[in-house]
């Protein structure tokens, strides 16, 4: 087999050429990273990172020598131009190289507020990229006045560092809750609690008109006409694929970079994996935004363009760090109907079980890991204990993995 390159050095190009040398490829792999830096992870970059407990070298996934031993061409700073795959060339800096197969694993892009209304102004941060995170590192200090815009898990992530940092945090949310897009509303009102317990001000159903400001950001008008007085600015309102040299390149795209269940685009030399790349589930082409994703959906990928023939079947679980508190996400709650709540072992402790009629799909765990691992196994082995018992203190948690 001739050379393979993955455009894209987040966790799942990392994981994809990890695990092509892994499964025994001997040929030619070139990774390619827009950023100046060798892959990374991403969700300390909100938390530890930020806070400044955790220094760069340690986010790294792989020590920069990892991929020199393992034969493996890394090139950072590579801004990838085009695709053709007609000719099968990637163009870097005007350079065209050769593929014989090609991954595509270029994540996704935070939306940034418009210019229109503020959003290039300085002091406006966005959190997506570790460059993000250093240039604002240093306005987080105690007695600065921050706006979070955004009530997403990235949102409330970087109010839990700024309260933490003695900070005075403001958020505000669109909805008429924080987590509306991702959590019941009985989770929403454990972590609304926990930030107002901490002195985070939150605005939820407030909308933000504008930034006001002579080059930096020193103020803010919301919906309503309310007006703030703040230093900084984060923004967390969500990500877009990044499908911009696939679609330029002819393929099809459809809640991002489509892929068949084996991670293969319309275009059979080219694959996908990781938050650019969606795949088919339950008649439609969905996206999981996650590490766990990232990693797995890349492994795949790599042992299907070895000729393995896989097909992706997800077992979602995710995680969010927020003060003192650990949520553990197993499963995906759409279309749920009923959402039991469970107390846990330990004062401070519980979990949100959700359901789809009788049938368990998701489970919501606050410093919880016990109910967060027999929720876990439950639904990945497709069983449903029943609401009722879920619901009973008398029943243990050993109860419900019985039957």
């Amino acid at each position: 087999m001739g050379g393979i390159i993955v455009i894209g050095g987040g966790q799942a190009g990392c994981s994809l050429v990890a695990k092509l040398r892994a499964e025994g490829h001997d040929g030619p792999i070139t990774l390619l990273c827009e950023e100046p830096v060798p892959p990374y992870q991403r969700p300390p970059l909100s938390k530890k990172y930020l806070l400044g407990d955790m220094p760069e070298e340690r986010l790294y996934l792989r020590p920069g020598s990892w991929y020199a031993e393992h034969d493996i061409t890394l090139r950072l700073g590579a801004q990838v131009e085009a695709i053709d795959p007609a000719a099968r060339t990637v163009t870097v800096a005007g350079e065209a190289l050769s593929y014989d197969q090609l991954a595509l694993t270029t994540g996704a892009r935070p939306h940034r507020l418009p210019a229109a209304i503020g959003g290039d102004l300085g002091g406006v941060y966005g959190v997506r990229t570790l460059a993000d995170v250093d240039a604002m590192a240093h306005e987080f200090a105690p007695g600065k006045r921050v706006l979070i815009v955004g009530g997403g898990y990235i949102g409330l992530e970087a109010a839990a560092v700024a309260a933490a940092r003695g900070m005075f945090v403001t958020l505000v949310e669109m909805a008429d809750r924080i987590l509306k897009r991702v959590a019941a509303p009985v989770t929403s009102d454990f972590f609304r609690a926990l930030h107002l317990a901490h002195g985070v001000t939150l605005r939820e159903a407030t909308g933000l008109e504008r930034l006001t400001g002579d080059g930096h950001v020193s103020g803010a008008v919301l919906a309503g006409g309310d007006t703030l007085d703040v230093d900084l600015v984060v923004v967390g309102v969500g990500i877009a694929p990044d499908v911009t040299l696939a679609e330029a390149a002819g393929l099809r795209i459809d809640n991002g970079i489509a892929t068949d269940l084996r991670g293969q685009t319309s275009d059979p030399a080219i694959w996908a994996a990781g938050d650019c790349a969606s795949f088919p589930r339950d008649g439609a082409q969905i996206r999981l935004e996650s590490v766990q994703n990232a990693i797995d959906q890349a492994e795949l990928v790599a042992c299907n363009m070895l000729g393995q023939e896989r097909d992706y079947d997800p077992k979602p679980w995710f995680w969010s760090d927020q003060y003192d508190v650990k949520l553990q996400i197993a499963g995906l709650n759409t279309c749920y109907d009923r959402v039991i709540v469970r107390a846990g072992e330990k004062d401070g402790t519980v979990s949100h079980w959700y359901y789809t009629g009788d049938r368990l799909i998701a489970v919501d765990a606050m410093n919880d890991p016990r109910a967060y691992m027999v929720g876990k196994r439950l639904i990945e082995a497709g069983t449903s204990p029943a609401p009722e018992r879920v619901g009973d203190p008398a029943t243990g948690l050993m109860d419900l993995m019985r039957g």
